[in-house]
């Protein structure tokens, strides 16, 4: 009996972890506990705890006197809509949840345990970064996370929610999982401090301001979700597992769904008739998908693309669209790193791709070339050439120059490729490519508007629609938009079972 209630004081200190009075500082800053997070996003009694009794092993700076179970992380293992998952959750009540050698190691066991299992992996951060008062060994920790990441990266999906101060080498674990939640006022993310920022740069900045989520949803796109608070926080990323397979030998998620007429009368009227008239590409995707389904990734960051998940028929597809809504839909750098990203996360665990495009070209510019638009638009032509998921393109406007052959063109290796009446896929606009070629003519003329205005009639009837396309087989079928839904949904069907091997050789070299 005696060692039964031993077991049993044991384990409530662990509950505990730094002790009541820290946990109400925690709630006083509106943050839930690392318990109280997991048990909000795992299913109700699913949780198994692993290592609730490690504590550290440091003896330097009278640490042998300050020990706590569970050494400021849980891990364990449980289910989200009845699926495994593996877990931690960073305690901030011990030791500000910094990382220490012992720490780490049971973040690596439960890494280990999902890679052997074939489960996806959650981290919820909440840490002040490496316990300083292990040196070296608390920065081996973090290499040994690292590490594993990388080994875990295509195999299981990652997905990281910062839930709190995530400073220094911590950065970096969230940085190398598919995708990373912040919660909005309460986290952060830096590599250095505002501290140290103005000892070298001589800048004042708040760390909300330098690394909040704001900053990384907007500027850095560091981050791909954010929310209000933790509840909003642990909902997303069960939102967002919902749209992933365990591991990459899965197919995507699909629900029960039965076929019926399958006709958007809606998709009929949204493209303008003038090709300068900018529309929203977000009511096209939702004329497209099953009612309520369309989850994007990266909202406010690089808006001239549009990324996200949906469901189709009940079946998980990744979009990528150009947003006319903003710079007219044009490919930059950030756009297409964004969009590159998510093509290649998809791809990795077998999520179908579709492909919505209206898009001017890159933008032009100093800033664009010296910013390096050459390799990172070369970052979006080679995650889509690369990919082998069932992929399928869907012109509604406009496709011009580079940018049609890099948004998921034919040429590149699209498996069906549409395009709308209207569409016009062309080296360039009929006014800009009539200036060009009929030079000398407009030139010559005793009414130059008058003869480029008949020139460019003349090459708009020629180039500006997408039967020339279709006529090459660049594009499989020239479709009304209201037709849009039931031909995807037949696409992806036949596409189903698609297998590409690739040349054997050990990975590409992506142009980072």
């Amino acid at each position: 009996m005696q060692n039964q209630k031993d077991l049993a004081e044991k384990l409530s200190l662990a509950r505990l972890g730094g002790g009541q009075e820290r946990i109400d500082k925690q709630h006083a800053k509106g943050k839930l506990t690392a318990r109280e997070r997991l048990h909000l996003l795992l299913d109700p009694g699913s949780f198994e705890e692993i290592g609730a009794l490690v504590t550290h092993r440091t003896t330097d700076f009278g640490m042998q006197d300050q020990l706590f179970y569970g050494d400021g992380v849980v891990t364990g293992y449980g289910t989200i809509g009845g699926r495994l998952v593996y877990v931690f959750a960073q305690d901030f009540t011990v030791f500000g949840g910094a990382l220490s050698e012992t720490h780490a190691e049971k973040i690596c066991k439960v890494m280990d345990m999902a890679v052997k299992t074939g489960a996806p992996f959650i981290g919820l951060n909440d840490s002040g970064g490496a316990r300083i008062q292990e040196g070296v060994r608390s920065l081996g920790g973090y290499a040994d996370i690292f590490y594993r990441n990388v080994q875990a990266s295509g195999v299981i999906p990652q997905l990281s929610a910062i839930m709190g101060p995530c400073a220094g080498g911590a950065v970096y674990s969230p940085a190398m999982t598919d995708f990373t939640v912040m919660v909005e006022g309460s986290s952060y993310m830096f590599v250095t401090g505002p501290n140290v920022v103005k000892t070298v740069t001589n800048e004042e900045v708040s760390s909300e301001e330098l690394g909040g989520a704001s900053a990384h949803s907007t500027k850095s796109g560091v981050t791909h979700l954010t929310a209000a608070n933790d509840v909003i926080c642990l909902n997303k990323i069960k939102t967002l597992l919902s749209y992933l397979p365990q591991n990459n030998r899965e197919k995507a998620p699909a629900l029960p769904y039965e076929l019926g007429e399958e006709v958007r009368e809606q998709l009929e009227g949204i493209v303008p008739e003038s090709p300068n008239q900018p529309y929203d590409m977000r009511d096209v995707i939702r004329g497209i998908i099953d009612d309520e389904t369309f989850f994007e990734i990266h909202e406010n960051y690089a808006d001239n693309i549009v990324v996200g998940f949906a469901s189709l028929a009940g079946k998980s597809i990744g979009i990528v669209a150009n947003q006319p809504m903003s710079l007219a839909g044009v490919l930059d750098v950030e756009s297409s790193k964004k969009a590159a990203r998510f093509t290649r996360t998809c791809d990795c665990f077998n999520v179908p791709l579709l492909v919505l495009v209206d898009v001017p070209g890159f933008l032009p510019g100093t800033d664009q070339e010296w910013s390096g638009i050459i390799t990172n638009g070369a970052k979006l032509l080679y995650a889509l050439s690369e990919a082998t998921v069932p992929r399928i393109t869907v012109i509604t406007r406009k496709a011009y120059g580079g940018a049609y052959d890099v948004m998921n063109s034919k040429h590149i290796g699209a498996d069906l490729n549409y395009a709308w009446p209207g569409a016009e896929i062309a080296v360039m606009g009929a006014k800009g490519a009539s200036e060009i070629i009929f030079r000398r003519e407009i030139k010559s003329a005793d009414d130059p508007a008058a003869k480029l205005a008949e020139k460019e009639a003349e090459y708009a009837d020629k180039f500006a629609n997408p039967y020339r396309a279709a006529q090459r087989g660049f594009i499989d079928e020239v479709i009304l938009p209201k037709e849009t839904r039931r031909k995807l949904i037949r696409g992806f069907a036949i596409l189903e079972d698609k297998v590409v091997e690739g040349p054997k050789r050990k990975h590409g070299n992506i142009p980072l």
